[in-house]
This record gives C-alpha cells, sequence and structure tokens, in this order.
C-alpha cells in the first residue's frame, strides 16, 4: 500500500490526523472541484465546501480495495458536486459512449441488438452525468494496465461459453481480496493461480485478460451504473 494510501487509513480513526490530512490537502480539493466546474473555484465558492466535504467522506469510506485513495476522492468529490449541479443547472455534461460495451453476443439478432441499443441510449441519457464521472476515473485506471475503456469493445467475449468462462474468472477473482490487491498492485492478471482453481482456459485468460482486468476493476469499485452493465457475471456466482 502506498504512503498516502496509508495514510488515508489511518485518518479514518485519528481525529488529529485527519484534520491535518484535510489541510495538507486544500489545494487537491480545490484542483478537483475546479476540474469539475470547469472554472477556478476558491474557498468563498460553495463548490469548496461540498468538495471538502466530499473529501471527508472519502476518508471515512476508503478501503484497500479500492485502489489509489486519491483516485477515489476525486470519484467522490466529482460525484458531489454533480449532484450540487444538478440542482443548480450546471455541468451539463454529454455521454458519448455506447453502454452495451460490455455486453456482446455473435449469435444476437439485429433486431434484438437494436432494441437493447435503444435502451441502453435512454439511460445513458437519464444517467449522463453519473456514467460519464465513472467511466472518466476508471480510464484512469485502465490505463495503468495499459488499455483504455475503449479497448474493451475488441477484447470482450463474444460467444456465450466465452463469457461464462470469464464470469467465472472474474468471481473466482472478487471472492478473494488478497487477489484483488495484488492485481491493483502488480498491474497484472494472476493467470496460472486462476487456471488452477476454476479450470478456466489459460487461452481464453490471455486473450480476454483486458476484459477481465477491466470486470474486477468495475466490480470491486465504486461505479455503480457501469457495473450494471456487468450484472450477468453476478449472477454465474449464483
Amino acid at each position: 500500500m502506498r504512503e498516502f494510501d496509508a495514510l488515508a487509513m489511518q485518518a479514518k480513526s485519528d481525529q488529529k490526523l485527519l484534520e491535518d490530512f484535510i489541510k495538507q490537502n486544500e489545494y487537491y480539493i480545490l484542483k478537483c472541484a475546479s476540474k469539475t466546474s470547469h472554472r477556478y473555484i476558491s474557498k468563498s465558492d460553495d463548490e469548496w465546501s461540498i468538495a471538502l466535504h466530499a473529501f471527508h467522506q472519502a476518508v471515512e469510506d476508503y478501503s484497500a480495495d479500492k485502489g489509489s485513495f486519491y483516485s477515489f476522492a476525486e470519484l467522490v468529490i466529482r460525484r458531489r458536486l454533480i449532484d450540487y449541479g444538478k440542482g443548480q443547472g450546471k455541468y451539463a455534461f454529454e455521454v458519448s459512449v455506447d453502454p452495451v460495451i460490455f455486453d456482446t453476443d455473435s449469435e444476437e439478432t439485429t433486431e434484438n441488438l437494436a432494441l437493447r441499443l435503444a435502451v441502453a441510449e435512454q439511460v445513458a441519457k437519464e444517467n449522463k452525468n453519473d456514467i460519464r464521472l465513472e467511466i472518466e476515473d476508471i480510464t484512469q485506471h485502465f490505463s495503468q494496465y495499459g488499455f483504455s475503456f475503449f479497448d474493451l469493445t475488441k477484447c470482450s467475449p463474444k460467444a456465450a461459453k466465452t463469457k461464462t468462462a470469464c464470469a467465472k474468472a472474474v468471481n473466482y477473482i472478487l471472492k478473494n481480496p488478497i487477489l484483488i490487491t495484488e492485481i491493483k498492485s502488480t498491474k497484472l492478471l494472476p493467470i496460472k493461480i486462476i487456471e488452477k482453481n476454476v479450470q478456466v482456459p489459460r487461452k481464453i485468460l490471455e486473450r480476454h485478460r483486458k476484459y477481465i482486468i477491466a470486470a474486477i476493476e468495475i466490480l470491486s469499485g465504486e461505479y455503480p451504473k457501469l457495473a450494471e452493465y456487468l450484472r450477468y457475471i453476478r449472477e454465474e456466482s449464483k
């Protein structure tokens, strides 16, 4: 665990340390607030108070399995400011992403695909701010592994049998927090361990490595909107 991640964990149970930690990160909080607001934010703005409270909440809610503390804190700050902005008519973002990116099926008929695209488009419109924030945040995490959110269109499993195999691999990792921590730390997928314990062919694990890692990051993190498009993985574990 990195030093500032450990410090955030310690601050949860030490009021003095918490106060010092927040004080040391005032510039970071202002930077996140300004980035979300698309304008300079000072301590005299309402956004400062909201962002400060969000940072405090991020410390309270943070745990090692959420990855980098600062990435987690930025996501919490963005969400709080977006909620505030909705009431003020601010931050009207647009989303240009196909939400069914995770759930393709080569055997699906054109009619069914068109229907699902129409439904997904409506969902994206209704929740565009939240989805955009989640995509922006998860893209930063994916970059540490050497791929982007949009690379998933090329490596997502198509056949039902392959999707089931990938789901088994993901669920195995999700049930083993130590492996989640290892993946986030080393940026590597423990293929040998998965192959041995889940009996998923190495070829599938290697071919769909990015997809499996992406699913683990999303389902073990704070991405409720994106997680909806991976719910079939959770269903496979039942």
